[in-house]
């Protein structure tokens, strides 16, 4: 990375990224992320949002073929197209991302994701194949995921949108103040 890239710490410091991902997880019960680049958490800020995905994520191959897959996949979308994505990794959790650009550059995203939606289930088949969990765990795990509205998934996006752009136009304000 050269010296002129923006990283996500230019935006805002650590401790306000694990404020707003302490926000979202209060506000939906999501494991909220901020990620660089490379799909790399920037805080150590871990809550989870069930019990299943700790299990999966232990996994080499969830962790591998469900979890990272999903978020690289998707914030590649949100990428190319600068808009956040709203789906369903293949375990059938909701996923949300919000790509965090920059002058037009993509430095990151924001990802919330680990709970059902309401008219979800999860892919206990698939997790069990993928990662070997015994599909009866699987069941167990899955009794208590919370259940959440797209409309509220939805308002978090929002709310994720509303806090980065004032990331992004504090960060260009100040940035244009230094050059002037």
């Amino acid at each position: 990375m050269s010296d002129t890239e923006t990283r996500l710490t230019d935006l805002a410091p650590l401790s306000e990224w694990a404020v707003l991902e302490n926000e979202i997880h209060e506000r939906t019960g999501m494991e909220a992320s901020v990620f660089n680049t490379k799909g790399v958490r920037i805080t150590d800020n871990k809550k989870w949002a069930n019990r299943l995905c700790p299990e999966i994520k232990a996994t080499d191959k969830g962790q591998a073929f469900i979890c990272a897959v999903a978020h690289m996949n998707l914030a590649e979308m949100g990428r190319r197209t600068g808009e956040p994505v709203i789906e369903e990794c293949d375990a059938g959790l909701v996923k949300l991302v919000v790509p965090i650009i920059v002058n037009g550059v993509f430095i990151g995203a924001f990802g919330a994701c680990g709970m059902l939606l309401d008219d979800g289930e999860v892919d206990g088949f698939l997790i069990n194949k993928i990662t070997g969990i015994d599909e009866d765990r699987i069941e167990f795990l899955s009794t208590d995921l919370k259940v959440i509205k797209r409309s509220d998934v939805e308002a978090a996006r929002d709310q994720i949108m509303e806090r980065i752009g004032r990331f992004v136009a504090d960060y260009n304000a100040s940035t244009s103040e230094e050059t002037s």
